[in-house]
């Protein structure tokens, strides 16, 4: 936990109600998200119960399974949420903007828009990825064959877990995630996985604090848990009798509406507090640098959704060389995300700052039309005197930039008793003259910061062929078996 996110849950606990520790939103929020609040059987890792999904939040749609054991009925509960699932992707398909040609000649293209999918928190996307991997490698044909929406279902819940993992993606969001991310409460880390908590410290009702909301929050039968498992005496006293009675009544509509009015009652609470969630999110402006963000969530689902149908289903593991590569991407995605919130964020910048990686001051001196003449050519090199009171840690020679223009870089010559001397090295044009208000003048605040968006670049690795044998030498040739599809609930 953070020095500032420790501050301001002392705040929130002394006030009573959550602190901000965003100034802006770091997210994307798609204009008609998917929200989906999933329920699996207690004791079974992927044996789907329900799941509360749509875009609309005066109309959601409710797909139960009445007896979860049984394996056709769970079948066809997937083959209606894929229905659902599909249709919400295909209506992002449309309309794409060119991005001219790529590097093999071909005109690249973005889908304008994506499909975003909201989760009410990180055992909802466990969830779907175990959802994925036990529906993307059905058969469609001959023994317990599924209807071919389902298979396409596992692949895409599979590609939406994987995103996730991806520092700064919007495409799937968990709530308790996202809110945490933007306000701190005054409870425990583990007490902020319940979202009706969470929510309750952020936006308590007329008449409750923080703590009180809280409290109530903790009442199951008042505020159902948000899933994907299921309060205990519900599953003992109204979930177990209700699917008993359908079993007995030889699988009566009237049985099965029992049960689905069970499973609505747990579902409805949560979907009202994603709506909330959605719209205590859409009160902070959108940071600068979501829109980048976004546009890549968009190249990886017009990626996928162009190879769909000529590519296989995810293997259950990854070659060496795509594991290694897949790392390494998600490595310099957080590297990028953290250097693009701070930018985005004064109080993120602010954490930077208490931790020696970020010093903010006021200019006091330098030479801001300096030439360094030691080399062949005179270059433009301006000295800034920042005075400061931050605990700096960066050692001389430290590249630095900019916080409110990263193209404006430098290094730290020295940090002594009056001040951190930057020289500055770039964005002030290609002259010998600074261009006009490139160099911050005496008086002016500033912020300078190590942190960058791609602090290391792109690796390089071998094809898949050349595969060391240290990695197992060059993998086989995948081909889905009939062993990728058993599950332990299958």
């Amino acid at each position: 936990m953070s020095v500032l996110t420790s501050l301001a849950q002392v705040q929130a606990a002394a006030a009573g109600v959550a602190q901000p520790v965003a100034t802006v939103r770091h997210c994307h929020l798609a204009a008609a998200p998917l929200v989906m609040v999933p329920l699996k059987m207690a004791g079974e890792a992927a044996a789907p119960l329900a799941v509360m999904l749509g875009s609309d939040r005066a109309a959601p749609e409710l797909l139960a399974v009445p007896q979860p054991r049984n394996r056709d009925l769970r079948f066809a509960f997937a083959a209606e949420f894929a229905k659902l699932v599909l249709e919400h992707v295909a209506a992002n398909v449309g309309a794409a903007e060119s991005l001219g040609e790529g590097k093999d000649g071909e005109e690249r293209v973005r889908y304008t828009e994506a499909p975003q999918i909201l989760l009410p928190n990180r055992g909802g996307v466990g969830f779907l990825r175990l959802l994925g991997r036990s529906t993307r490698f059905r058969r469609t044909e001959g023994p317990y064959a599924v209807e071919p929406a389902v298979p396409a279902l596992g692949r895409w819940l599979t590609w939406y877990a994987d995103r996730h993992d991806r520092p700064g993606s919007s495409l799937l969001l968990t709530m308790t995630e996202t809110l945490r991310l933007h306000w701190a409460t005054g409870q425990s880390s583990l007490e902020d996985g319940n979202l009706a908590a969470l929510v309750g410290w952020i936006d308590p009702p007329d008449g409750l604090d923080g703590p009180a909301a809280a409290r109530r929050a903790e009442d199951p039968v008042a505020s159902p848990p948000a899933g994907p498992a299921t309060d205990p005496t519900f599953d003992n006293e109204v979930l177990a009798p209700a699917i008993a009675a359908y079993d007995g009544a030889g699988r009566d509509p009237r049985a099965e509406e029992r049960v689905r009015d069970a499973l609505r009652g747990q579902l409805a609470p949560t979907w009202d507090l994603m709506w909330r969630s959605v719209d205590l999110l859409r009160t902070l402006p959108e940071g600068g640098s979501v829109a980048r963000r976004w546009e890549r969530d968009r190249d990886g689902f017009t990626w996928f959704h162009r190879s769909f149908a000529e590519s296989l289903p995810q293997p259950r593991r990854d070659i060496a060389v795509r594991a290694a590569r897949r790392l390494h991407d998600l490595e310099r995605a957080q590297d990028a995300y953290e250097a693009q919130r701070a930018f985005d964020d004064p109080l993120v910048m602010i954490e930077h700052r208490l931790n020696g990686l970020a010093f903010g001051g006021v200019v006091v001196g330098g030479d801001p039309a300096r030439l360094d003449e030691s080399g062949k050519r005179p270059k433009l090199r301006p000295h800034l005197l920042v005075a400061t009171g931050d605990p700096v840690r960066l050692d001389p020679g430290a590249t630095v930039v900019n916080a409110a223009r990263p193209g404006l870089k430098g290094r730290v010559l020295e940090v002594g008793a009056d001040g951190v001397l930057v020289e500055l090295t770039g964005g002030m044009g290609r002259g010998l003259v600074p261009a006009a208000g490139s160099v911050p003048q005496v008086g002016e605040r500033v912020v300078f910061t190590s942190l960058t968006e791609g602090s290391f670049g792109p690796a390089r690795f071998p094809e898949a062929e050349d595969t060391p044998w240290t990695h197992g030498g060059p993998p086989a040739e995948y081909v889905p078996t009939d062993e990728d599809a058993q599950e332990d609930w299958s």
